[in-house]
Formats: structure tokens, sequence, C-alpha cells
């Protein structure tokens, strides 16, 4: 060989082995973890590369590490790692404007309750109403509904709305009552004025309510923007990188919008419309949409209210209130045009269903729209007392059901007396309902319940309250394994948004969003599940918590 071809043959083969050893530079790596992917296979790896906020290559710790290179490499010392948690059943702008009125959950008696609004009042002086939410009867000594006497007497020329824990009943004052134009004669379909000797208690349920709280003064857009920031910033906190909103209007959906595009709100919304003519006339015309920061894909629908005020539309009799049975909160006639129209249009319907009445009727109209095996996705939300009758509706029509594990925890200690033993037996059934088409959405409804997804987990695997109460578990047939959990708030809630090529697993090509904890969901002992600590929360890559 001459001299300059061996000159030019070593000159190459040098600049291959630079060549190989040349990294690919990406965005940030994590490595010496332990990675739940929750991928179809639910496995594990040691280390991760992103790049341009989506996972660009998983793998060991040398694979990744020889491969690539980050100005953010981090050493996680072996701590655990899982994919950002989504809510399925949350109603974020709710939860956030709720940060500013008084907080009346874990009240212990009227007499409390009254006592915070007081000071809420002391410190709000120029409020033109006094709005509250939490209150819970079934906490109190004495079980029994509130009335407006002693709000009457503190404010006779302020209005007054306190909502219950679970939003479908309200209690208001005289002067909010006058301003609604409620009296003991009014009847309105889906609610009810609840009156004692003939007059007013000041007791709203569900449609009722709204008589009263549609003379609220709307809020600023400056307000708005404030309650989506805080509500965004607690859920970083507790390692939630998407929420469900469940029933919003045109105008916050837009603010949404608004405030991602210019970087302030970076929390991923699915967001459900409330099904109202213009909101119906605007999406309808636009259509189904998606990006990575928004899925506007569904409708909100109300089929009853709640167990705890007696508005769930049950197929007996309340077995503590034997004169009563609750009520759908719209016709079946009304149910079944906005079914096929929403099905028309290609939109999702996401239906609250409490009450085996209310789900055997839209479980039927969902049959009679769907027709068979489909892939449209339509949820039952709550799906809280399913007859046995009905339980295959959810397979034979692909309905997905969304439920959330800490209601079932909440309701324990008194469900039973609305239900009665037997159809008790048929309430929260998680696992059965699971069991049917192989994927269930977990979310917790907050403010309703908290807004930590791990209480939502130590429920639906353990189903003890935070006291790890009862030892043996409520009804404990129904827990959910650690791995089904797990799917239920990250691959199976992003598939019940038709989000799952987005996110709900750690995999080449999703968004980059995860959760780090010091300890191991999957083998934590149960009693600790609440009390583990979210270390971090990135989103698309970045660290947000």
């Amino acid at each position: 060989m001459k001299p300059s071809a061996s000159k030019f043959l070593l000159s190459g083969l040098t600049f291959l082995i630079f060549a190989c050893q040349e990294k690919q530079a990406v965005d940030l790596i994590i490595h010496n973890a332990v990675i739940y992917t929750v991928d179809k296979d639910f496995s594990k790896i040691e280390a991760m590369a992103i790049s341009e906020g989506k996972f660009l290559d998983l793998g060991s710790n040398n694979e990744i590490l020889e491969q690539y290179e980050a100005p953010n490499t981090y050493d996680l010392n072996g701590q655990f790692i899982y994919p950002g948690f989504i809510d399925s059943h949350a109603h974020f702008y709710r939860y956030g404007t709720s940060l500013k009125i008084v907080n009346l959950v874990d009240s212990k008696s009227p007499e409390e309750m009254l006592e915070r609004v007081k000071a809420h009042r002391k410190n709000h002086p120029n409020q033109a109403w006094i709005l509250g939410r939490g209150w819970d009867q079934n906490q109190w000594e004495e079980k029994i509904f509130p009335n407006k006497s002693a709000l009457d007497q503190a404010f006779p020329n302020t209005p007054v709305l306190l909502t219950r824990i679970d939003g479908h009943a309200a209690l208001a004052n005289q002067k909010a009552l006058d301003m609604g134009g409620v009296h003991e004669n009014t009847e309105i379909l889906g609610g009810k004025v609840i009156t004692s000797n003939g007059k007013t208690t000041g007791l709203l349920v569900d449609n009722a309510i709204e008589m009263v709280s549609a003379k609220i003064p709307d809020i600023s857009e400056a307000e708005s923007r404030q309650a989506l920031m805080d509500a965004q910033k607690n859920c970083f906190e507790v390692g939630l990188t998407s929420v469900v909103d469940a029933g919003i209007d045109k105008e916050t959906i837009e603010l949404m919008e608004t405030m991602q595009s210019e970087g302030l709100l970076k929390m991923r919304i699915y967001a459900m419309v409330n099904p109202t003519a213009e909101n119906k006339a605007y999406y309808f015309e636009r259509g189904p949409y998606q990006d990575e920061s928004i899925t506007v894909r569904s409708f909100k629908i109300y089929g009853d209210g709640a167990l705890g005020s007696r508005g769930a539309s049950l197929l007996a009799p309340y077995h503590d209130r034997p004169g009563e049975i609750g009520f759908l909160l719209n016709t079946y006639e009304n149910f079944l045009s906005t079914a096929e129209e929403i099905h028309d249009h290609g939109f999702q319907m996401n239906t609250h269903c409490i009450g085996d009445s209310a789900n055997r009727t839209l479980l039927d109209i969902y049959a009679k729209v769907l027709k068979g095996k489909n892939d449209m996705r339509w949820r039952i939300e709550h799906a809280q007392v399913v007859s046995p009758k009905d339980l295959s509706k959810f397979a034979k029509y692909n309905i997905i059901p969304s439920v959330q594990p800490t209601h079932a925890t909440s309701d324990m200690y008194w469900a039973e007396d609305r239900l009665g033993p037997e159809r008790i037996k048929t309430a929260y059934i998680f696992k059965e309902l699971l069991d049917q088409n192989g994927k269930i959405a977990l979310g917790s409804d907050f403010p309703v319940e908290s807004i930590n997804p791990l209480y939502g987990f130590h429920a639906a695997v353990s189903r003890q309250d935070a006291n790890n109460w009862p030892e043996k578990g409520f009804q404990p047939e129904n827990e959910l394994s650690r791995e089904e959990a797990l799917k239920g708030m990250t691959l199976w809630a992003a598939f019940a948004n038709f989000e799952e090529q987005l996110k709900g697993s750690i995999e080449k090509g999703k968004l980059a969003d995860f959760v780090i904890l010091k300890r191991d969901l999957m083998t934590a002992p149960e009693t600790t599940l609440r009390n583990l600590n979210i270390q971090a929360t990135y989103l698309g890559g970045e660290k947000v918590y």
C-alpha cells in the first residue's frame, strides 16, 4: 500500500472512532431511577433522555449515558418515577375560585359553619355576596340539613349562599332567596326547594340552586386568571400534570387557551363543555379538537344529583326516607335528543350518574344511540349505584366508568343508611366495573374531595379512609390492585380522554410528564400511601414543582 493511501485510511478510521464516540445532545437525562413506564407490559427501566418536551429514549443507565449528553443530568439515587398523574374528573376552575370563599369543609356543626361565615365576613366586609362551600350534615351530631334562620339573623341585608360538599345542595338566606325569586311554592324541573311547615328553609337541591346562583355577579378576568394559577400551583404540588375539568363554559375554555398560549397556564386540560345552547352551537360548528395542552371533545351532562343530599335518582325509595326516590335532572326525551346531537357531531357524552335509576336511564340511552361496539368512549361519571342488571351494558357498548375512589371511603359511614343492606352491595363496585371492559378512569371530583391523587390511590387499593379504617377495608372485594390503580390515574385516564397517544405512560415520543417519589407506590405499606411526598413534578421535561 502506498504511504498516501495508508495515511488516508488511518485518517478515515480515526474520524469514524470519534464519530461513534460523539454523544447526541438532549435537554434532560435522568438515570439511576426506578421508572414505571406503565406501558403495555408495565415495564420498569433505569434511565431516560428527554428532548423538546418529549421522551426521546428509554433504557438502562449505560444505554442512555453512553448515547446522550445534556446540560441537566440527574442521578436519582434509586428514587421512583411514574407518568404524570391525571385526574379523570375534577372541577379545576371551580376549585381555584373556591380558594377565595368560606371554607366549610369538616365543620362539625351548623354553629361552627356560622362562625366560619362570620369570620370570613369580618375579613372581607365589602364583598357583595357571602359564598361558601364544603358543609356536610353527615358529619354533624344531628345528621339533619341546616336551615337559614341563623343566617337571616346575622346577615339580613347581604345575600348568602353556602354550597354543600357535593355541590348538589346549598343553603341560602332570605335575602338570596328573594333575589332569586324563590318561595315556598317554587317548582323546578330537576330541583327542589325544601320547605317546613309551609315555609322555605333556605335549602335548595340541584337545579333549584341555579335560581339563586344566577344572581351572583361574575368575577373579573383578573380574578379568573388568579383562580387558574392558584389551582395549577396546588395541583403541581401533588403530582397532577393533567386534569379533567368537568363542566365549563366557552369563556372559561378560551381563557384557559389564552393563558396556555401565554405560557402562564401549563396544566394540561381535558375540558368537558356545559351543554348550553350557546356552547353547543359554537363547539358543534368547530368540532372536536386537541393539542398538547387542551382537549375539547366532550359535553358534561348531569343525570341526577347526589346521594348525600338525596338527589340521586333511585329505582326504589331511600332506605332512610321511604317517601323519596330522588329525581332526574331532565326528561328522558331531553337526555335522548342531547345524546343524539352529541353523537352526530362526533363528541363524547360524559354523564353524571349516581343513583341506579339514573345509571339505568342513561346507559339505555347510550345503548340506543351507540348501537353496539364502538370507539366513541362515552363515559358515565361516578357510576356510583349500579343495578346488577345494568352492569353488562358498560362492556356491551364500550362505555367507560369514570369513578372517584375517595367517594367510597367518604360515603361509607352513612351510605348504607341511604341505600339499605342490599343495595349498598352494588354501590362503589369499582373492581366489577373494571372487569367489564378492562379499563376504568380514576379521579377525585375535587373540590368535593382532596386534590391529592395519592388519597385516591390509597382508597382504591385499601378501601380505607385517612385513618386506615376499616381494618379490612370497605367492601374489600372491590379493591383494585396497585397496578390497576396506577393505570386508572395515568394510561386509562388518558384513554378515556382520547389522549393515550400523547400521555399516560412513559414511552418514546410521548409528552415528558412525570413525577418523582422517594418511596415506591407499588410496595410502600398501605398505611403510608397518603403520606408519600412528591419530590418533583415535570411537565414536558420542565420542572414545575
